[in-house]
């Protein structure tokens, strides 16, 4: 592991344990060169599928960019990073059980169908995105959706 500091090589961890959910290891570490100390954390990739898009073009799945979209829908909300996190691991172990390719309608309707569970703010915020609302009426049938 590269020093995050001065960008060595060496660094030595000096304590390890599991987290809450028994899915990532959390591990200190210590650069070997300058002594800056820090985190990290390993978790396994269960996540390792094709994404077709709407256009047909293919890209590898990437995580981080879920997870980027689904804080700009809780942004300000009361979302924790462990919701979006156990969120995110559940919706991705469906996902790679599914296949080797994913299309994009199908990650597009899981996030929808569990941020509606998790916060109806950030539900609404991010179908506008996902369903492209171009007007108030669309937004209107989306809220009358979730209300009814």
């Amino acid at each position: 592991m590269r020093c995050p500091k001065c960008h060595h090589q060496d660094t030595k961890v000096t304590d390890s344990r599991d987290t809450n959910d028994d899915k990532e290891v959390r591990r200190r570490r210590e650069c070997e060169k300058c002594g800056h100390r820090f985190t990290t954390f390993e978790r396994i990739e269960t996540a390792n599928f094709v994404i077709i898009k709407k256009n047909g073009t293919r890209e590898l799945y990437n995580r981080e960019k879920v997870e980027r979209g689904l804080w700009k829908a809780c942004e300000k909300r009361p979302v924790t990073q462990e919701q979006v996190k156990g969120l995110i691991d559940n919706l991705e172990e469906k996902w790679s059980s599914s296949g080797e390719e994913v299309s994009t309608k199908d990650i597009g309707e899981g996030l929808m169908d569990a941020l509606k569970k998790l916060d109806e703010v950030a539900y609404i915020r991010f179908a506008s995105v996902y369903r492209q609302f171009k007007d108030v009426e669309s937004f209107k049938k989306e809220l009358a959706k979730l209300i009814g």
